[in-house]
């Protein structure tokens, strides 16, 4: 059963759909016909050669230990060791580069079956980081906590664990496939005939008998073997199990008991929406953001495009020194002695030029006195210069435009510095 796992992962047989269906063909009957013909091809191919992978493995292992008497090597840690007493030094450096190649695959199509699931199935998409470190802790965090509790040697046994949970998961995949490709309504010309309708339900069947073989087998052995835990097995592995079952169940028989409803068809970011007649904004109250770099006269002249001469602006700059984070707005120190000097300028410039401003300083951390001063203005556009500097930079001096944007609600216009 672990095997079956193993080969006809539940994941793949969504992953390999939709790499043929996401692809540009043709949408003439012609065209779909040869696109379903070689998604058949890629998947038999896949699914073979997993099985071939396996198989070898189970070969290697009677062709390397049975022969030679070693007849108890069942776990990973083990066998490598002796791969090495028997087809020399190199045997067990392959042997690791298999098992990483083997875990990036898992990686990578773990994740990509993962995407298409989410924004496909519940319309959700989210970002892609996010959706890496939540399918690696699902996989990483089971081992750890083996390997904290039960210790290293438990591994093997999770390892086969791992292939039968994904065996178990298999009915889940297979039974709401064959419901989908077998409705007319929705594949038209290329819902699956009688004769794979009932192979296919076939080996549902078989599938599923296999799990519920294994399910009854491996309670009734945890009931005879661990006594003392007979409370826990039957107040919540049993009602989970039930649980699983008639979520089966409710899969197999809804598309026979209930009509299906018909419901549009959705991508994750919605649809567009009717404009109408849009009016024009006037901005009377811009706020800019001053860093006295030499971005701030373009920070400065994105703002007066936005409102001209009927605005008023406010040019905001942020005390960071260690004092000013302290005592706010009691402090006066050289700094900002300086930076009240060059806002005042900065005022005076524009004021020749025949606009209104006036300067305001905050004091501590940027977007906190930014948002603190923006929300109190009553400021409804923003306009802030952005450094440029990605990656470290971005750890080392720290971003400002991102955690503003969070804490106001008006309109931020960021503006990137000139090219040299």
């Amino acid at each position: 059963i672990g095997i079956i796992g193993a080969t006809v992962m539940p994941h793949n047989l969504y992953l390999h759909s939709a790499l043929v269906q996401t692809r540009r063909i043709n949408r003439s009957d012609e065209g779909i016909k040869a696109s379903i013909k070689y998604n058949f091809i890629d998947t038999v191919i896949a699914l073979n050669l997993a099985f071939l992978v396996n198989a070898a493995i189970l070969i290697l292992a009677a062709g390397a230990f049975f022969t030679n008497g070693y007849f108890e090597v069942a776990e990973i840690q083990d066998a490598y060791k002796l791969l090495e007493n028997i087809f020399g030094k190199t045997a067990p450096v392959l042997f690791a580069v298999a098992l990483i190649a083997s875990g990036q695959s898992s990686t990578i199509t773990g994740t990509l079956a993962g995407q298409i699931i989410m924004e496909g199935h519940i319309n959700l998409r989210i970002e892609p980081w996010l959706r890496r470190l939540l399918t690696r802790l699902l996989a990483i965090l089971p081992a750890v906590f083996t390997i904290l509790y039960f210790g290293e040697g438990a591994l093997g046994d999770l390892l086969i664990l791992s292939q039968v949970v994904l065996s178990l998961q298999l009915g889940f995949a297979i039974i709401p496939l064959i419901h989908f490709t077998s409705e007319k309504a929705k594949m038209g010309t290329f819902a699956i005939g009688p004769k794979i309708k009932i192979l296919a339900w076939f080996s549902a069947a078989v599938i599923v008998s296999l799990n519920v073989k294994l399910v009854i087998e491996q309670i009734t052995g945890w009931i005879s073997n661990y006594p003392n835990a007979r409370i826990e097995i039957y107040t919540i592995v049993l009602p989970l199990i039930t649980g699983v079952a008639l979520l089966l169940l409710y899969v197999f028989f809804k598309p026979f008991l209930f009509k299906r409803r018909e419901r549009p068809d959705r991508v994750p970011h919605g649809e567009a929406s009717s404009l109408g007649d849009i009016d024009e904004i006037l901005y009377k109250h811009i706020a800019i953001t001053i860093d006295f770099s030499k971005n701030d006269r373009n920070s400065i002249r994105h703002g007066i495009m936005q409102g001209g001469k009927s605005a008023h602006y406010t040019l905001i700059h942020v005390v960071e020194t260690a004092g000013a984070r302290y005592h706010g707005t009691d402090v006066m120190d050289h700094e900002t002695q300086s930076d009240v000097k060059n806002l005042d300028k900065y005022v005076a410039d524009l004021a020749k030029l025949g606009y209104h401003a006036t300067a305001h300083i905050g004091y501590g951390l940027p977007a906190n006195a930014i948002a603190k001063i923006v929300n109190a203005e009553k400021v409804d556009f923003i306009v802030m210069g952005s450094h440029g500097h990605k990656a470290i930079k971005d750890l080392i001096f720290g971003t400002t435009v991102n955690s503003v944007r969070h804490m106001v609600n008006v309109p931020v216009l960021v503006v990137k510095p000139q090219q040299k």
